[in-house]
């Protein structure tokens, strides 16, 4: 949309180059009179996903999993050198024929550690892939909804991957956004949602 109106504005321009006739001055009002009208914002999109309460919930979640995934791995593999240990020290008392058996037994276990490690790790990434993907999708809802209700044409996003290169502070809406999905997800939840306070730039 913004490409076209400024390729019609540069045809114009072209238009009126080569022809001797000036454009008249009620197309000059109301290409300005659409400047005018024409609403763009940005969200600093790092800032938003940083402060947003559903998000900081979500990393604490799902940190607190990858810990309780992580103890319980570890702990098998200290029981599991231990019993390796275990052969090691005892395989000439107890005779070959145990040793073996033991042996036998410690590699399926390996082989089974391994597994539930990978298990761990395919269920870890696929749940936490759900759930970030449903907390963006709803907050590019809101985002979309919170434009059409406020007459915005535009909303940009800056972070990593830049969308916007120069953005006036008065376009600024994250501090707006962050807010509104806050009381949103306090509302919803029940919890209390902490107003962390504005540090002034110097």
């Amino acid at each position: 949309m913004k490409k076209m109106i400024m390729l019609a504005v540069v045809a114009l321009g072209l238009l009126s180059c080569t022809n001797e006739t000036a454009v008249t001055a009620t197309e000059n009002e109301k290409n300005n009179s659409e400047k005018e009208t024409f609403k763009t914002a940005y969200i600093d999109t790092e800032k938003l996903v940083k402060d947003y309460q559903q998000f900081k919930d979500f990393e604490s979640k799902f940190k607190s999993m990858s810990d309780r995934m992580q103890e319980e791995l570890e702990r098998d593999a200290k029981k599991f050198q231990r019993d390796v240990l275990d052969l090691q020290q005892n395989a000439q008392s107890k005779g070959m024929e145990w040793a073996q058996n033991r042996q036998v037994e410690l590699e399926r276990r390996q082989v089974t550690l391994a597994e539930k490690e990978q298990n761990f790790m395919r269920k870890f990434q696929e749940e936490s892939a759900v759930e970030r993907d449903s907390m963006v999708t709803q907050m590019k809802d809101f985002i979309k909804d919170y434009a059409k209700t406020n007459g915005y044409d535009y909303i940009f996003g800056t972070g990593d991957i830049a969308s916007v290169l120069y953005a006036k502070e008065e376009y600024d809406l994250t501090e707006e956004i962050l807010n509104l999905l806050n009381k949103q997800y306090e509302e919803k939840t029940g919890k209390k949602v902490e107003k962390e306070e504005k540090t002034e730039d110097k």
